[in-house]
């Protein structure tokens, strides 16, 4: 017999929900230097009882990825969002909101995608990101893991760049310890994928400050006068 556990949180779903996705930000970006950063995990239908990662873990998902923006002077503060304000298909009216409570100008958005395979086989499913389609595959007990960062500008709404990660673990077990085995998995994975995003969004923010910089630029900075 075999069976599939996938569960995921989505920033398209909760941005653009019925809407078409566009990286076109609908309005001229400008950025005012340093930034005022939030970061949340994308919501999720999941119950907290059946999600992949715990609160606590979350939030220490959170922190390291808070801690890679602090080493920049671009980034005036981080808020860590709580998820009770991010709205399920909210999009970016509840984006707005958020900024507005919060005082912040920019959001990175965490969101997750996990599969495990318990059966021999071709297996695939499809995830779709922000910039395309990811692909999920595996043969018995396989656990797949994708965590991706977006950061957006809220005001114009426009992709700044983002940040994925993504694991593999092949593990085995027998019937009568198969459920612990794939929690097992699924710990180990979310691990990995961190630490692959956690590289990934140091060269993407270090790509961002020097991109910044240039005056050809289709983002346009303010000087705070702070």
């Amino acid at each position: 017999m075999s069976t599939t556990k996938h569960i995921n949180s989505s920033v398209v779903d909760y941005l653009y929900s019925d809407e078409k996705v566009t990286n076109q930000s609908l309005k001229q970006t400008y950025l005012k230097l340093p930034l005022k950063v939030g970061i949340a995990f994308a919501p999720t239908n999941v119950s907290a009882t059946r999600s992949p990662i715990t609160k606590p873990e979350k939030i220490k998902l959170l922190e390291q990825i808070a801690d890679n923006f602090r080493d920049y002077e671009f980034v005036d503060k981080l808020e860590v969002i709580p998820a009770a304000y991010l709205r399920t298909k909210g999009g970016f009216d509840n984006l707005e909101q958020i900024s507005k409570m919060y005082d912040i100008d920019v959001i990175a958005l965490v969101s997750y995608d996990q599969v495990q395979f318990t059966d021999e086989g071709a297996l695939s499913m499809t995830y779709l990101t922000i910039v395309g389609a990811y692909i999920f595959s595996g043969e018995k007990n396989d656990t797949s893991t994708l965590l991706d960062t977006t950061i957006y500008d809220i005001n114009s709404r426009k992709l700044l760049f983002r940040a994925p990660g993504s694991s593999n673990v092949k593990g085995s077990s027998t019937p009568i310890n198969l459920s612990e085995a794939l929690r097992e998995d699924s710990l180990k994975g979310f691990e990995l994928a961190t630490q692959d995003m956690i590289e990934n969004l140091q060269l993407a923010l270090a790509k961002f400050r020097n991109s910044i910089k240039n005056t050809n630029s289709d983002t346009k900075l303010l000087q705070s006068s702070r």
